[in-house]
């Protein structure tokens, strides 16, 4: 761990020459797949060369080579043998991605970021006792493709704990036939019977299903806290949602100051940040030799046809990318949908801004996710209410009628005062967003948010009605059209 530490502080100090090293090896290592005979990459390209020849795809432009693999033909993007997918259900879309996994990305990405997750928790506490006792982690499952039997899909997590070494085991809980089970209310339930009469040091998984089981655990038991069955525990390692709107949830039931919280950037598409400081919520280190080269769209230029793209060195502070890798499982120049902004450049670190297709801009106010989560919080904190979801739409212009936003928002502890929630909810978005203010301004194009109190269980009955329990399947929490709202609201019978 100590000689990990001093390559990630390479990294750190050099992020510019590891990245072209590592892109160079990424165009050489493809160079005679079909792909890379395509482009050209056996004719040692530059950078500047790879952005002139290769576009920039999104998953339908993949998509005939995605294919071609699932079915199983091989050396098409990457030359090494693919035999796994992660399947994206990102939001609940309709239609679920499928993303190759190389034996290269969830040993050198996947299981590299895994490794440095405890190298720099442990460097930033050393007298730890996390060893001690074992890790408990909420995966997905995973099954054969229907398309191919010698192919198999699954959550990105329970595809890295499917192909884990076995030595692995003994160090986690549950057993991995409970942990990869895909009925998420028969599941639950194993693992609270398992993992009660464990000694579990730390956690990790999406804040919404984590939060799930240990509510359960507490209801089994007759605990008031979490750490009444596991005084051991240290740590929850968090990714996938912000954990901001969710910190007050965690902290009602897991009352220590001895518990820390570690935020991950872990995607289906590869492992890409770590919180590697103490105090900097939701700030990531840029991990920069995990086979993954970056490039970054300006946000004004990501409506064009051929969008400029910026590498690392060209970047700003405080501006909004959609993020675009080329991977050593054989994405190139692949948008993963995510918006990121650098809120440091020595060392490059990261928060997650937003998702390309989550956002509210029916009026020009273009209010991102993080835009939302910071308004959610303040709210929440400014009337003691605690949230387990959310989600927004626009409420359009109608004859004589203003538009505005509405929220649907599921409370675990509801405000003291939903009316002064909703003036936080509104102040806050004034105030971390220009474009929204001015559409506030008298009313002009706006009008105050109209915000809904769900009944409890609302959004885990929507994502039963859709087979989307469990995993790690997200709520849309901002959308430009009322579907997902309308859909939401009729479960909950307002």
């Amino acid at each position: 761990m100590k000689k990990r530490i001093h390559d990630i502080d390479l990294f750190r100090k050099y992020p510019h020459e590891v990245q072209a090293e590592l892109f160079q090896n990424l165009i050489s290592t493809a160079k005679d797949t079909e792909w890379g005979k395509k482009y050209g990459y056996g004719d040692s390209l530059s950078v500047r060369e790879f952005q002139e020849r290769v576009p920039i795809c999104d998953y339908e432009g993949l998509y005939p080579y995605l294919e071609r693999v699932m079915m199983g033909e091989q050396n098409l993007l990457w030359p090494s043998k693919i035999e796994w997918f992660a399947k994206s259900s990102g939001t609940t879309n309709a239609r679920s991605k499928f993303i190759p996994v190389s034996p290269e990305s969830l040993e050198d990405c996947h299981y590299k970021g895994g490794k440095d997750m405890l190298s720099i928790y442990v460097n930033l506490y050393p007298e730890t006792k996390l060893f001690s006792g074992k890790g408990l982690s909420i995966g997905g499952s995973h099954r054969k493709s229907e398309l191919n039997s010698k192919m198999s899909y699954g959550d990105v997590s329970a595809v890295i704990m499917q192909n884990l070494p076995i030595w692995a085991e003994a160090i986690r809980t549950p057993p991995l036939k409970v942990a990869l089970m895909d009925n998420w209310e028969e599941k639950i339930e194993k693992m609270v019977e398992i993992t009660v009469e464990e000694n579990v040091t730390s956690l990790s998984g999406v804040p919404t299903w984590t939060y799930l089981l240990l509510k359960r655990i507490l209801e089994v038991t007759g605990k008031d806290n979490i750490l009444e069955v596991w005084p051991n525990l240290e740590l929850f390692t968090h990714g996938a949602v912000a954990f901001g709107p969710y910190r007050q949830l965690f902290r009602d039931i897991l009352s220590s100051d001895k518990m820390n919280y570690l935020e991950v950037y872990n995607a289906s598409e590869g492992f890409f940040g770590i919180q590697d400081q103490l105090g900097t919520e939701d700030e990531m280190l840029l991990m920069l030799d995990y086979g993954v080269y970056y490039e970054f769209i300006p946000m004004d230029q990501f409506e064009e046809e051929n969008p400029k793209t910026l590498t690392l060195d060209e970047v700003e502070l405080d501006k909004n990318y959609a993020l675009v890798i080329s991977t050593n499982a054989g994405l190139w120049r692949y948008k993963i949908g995510d918006t990121v902004r650098f809120t440091s450049l020595s060392p490059y670190r990261i928060k997650i801004s937003g998702r390309t297709k989550h956002f509210i801009n029916a009026f020009g106010e273009e209010v991102i996710v993080e835009n939302a989560e910071e308004a959610i919080t303040k709210a929440c904190q400014a009337t003691g209410a605690v949230i387990s979801n959310f989600t927004a739409a626009p409420m359009y212009m109608e004859s004589g009628k203003r538009g505005g936003h509405e929220w649907l928002i599921e409370f675990e502890k509801e405000p003291n005062n939903l009316a002064r929630f909703t003036q936080v909810l509104d102040e806050t978005l004034r105030e971390v967003n220009s474009d929204y203010d001015a559409k506030r301004q008298n009313d002009i194009a706006l009008q105050e948010p109209i915000v809904h109190a769900a009944p409890k269980g609302t959004f885990m009955n929507w994502l039963r009605d859709k087979g989307k329990l469990g995993g790690q399947n997200k709520i849309p929490r901002l959308s430009n059209s009322r579907e997902y709202l309308e859909e939401i609201m009729q479960v909950s019978g307002l």
